[in-house]
């Protein structure tokens, strides 16, 4: 299993920029997937999250900026990002909880997935 994350650039404030992310794999269940980032010298912290039944949670910095969504068909998730900030640049990661499947009749138990950082600069 691996997810791969793609979007990222350079905007200036006020741009907008939509994140792509897609699981790929023996991929039994997905339930949660999210966004995370991290600035230069920081934790990495949750931006958005959404559940496989769709019910989503974004970070007090982001609300009415930023909408999470997902594609269930496909295992992809997205970050619309809008009217960004320059305390918006970062490295953004996408995120899944998983269920895989081990063999032709073994599944595993849900294991936490990162995809690789794609880079968000937002320029003042």
């Amino acid at each position: 299993v691996q997810l791969q994350a793609s979007g990222g650039g350079l905007v200036q404030t006020g741009g907008s920029l939509r994140l792509s992310c897609s699981a790929s794999g023996n991929i039994y269940e997905i339930d949660t997937m999210a966004w995370y980032r991290q600035a230069p010298g920081k934790q990495r912290d949750l931006v958005a999250s959404i559940t496989s039944g769709g019910r989503k949670n974004y970070a007090d910095s982001v609300k009415g900026r930023f909408t999470i969504s997902r594609y269930n068909d496909d295992n992809t998730v997205y970050l619309q990002m809008d009217n960004l900030k320059p305390e918006d640049t970062a490295d953004y990661f996408c995120y899944a909880a998983i269920r895989s499947y081990l063999d032709d009749s073994t599944i595993s138990a849900f294991r936490n997935y990162w995809g690789q950082g794609t880079q968000v600069t937002v320029s003042s």
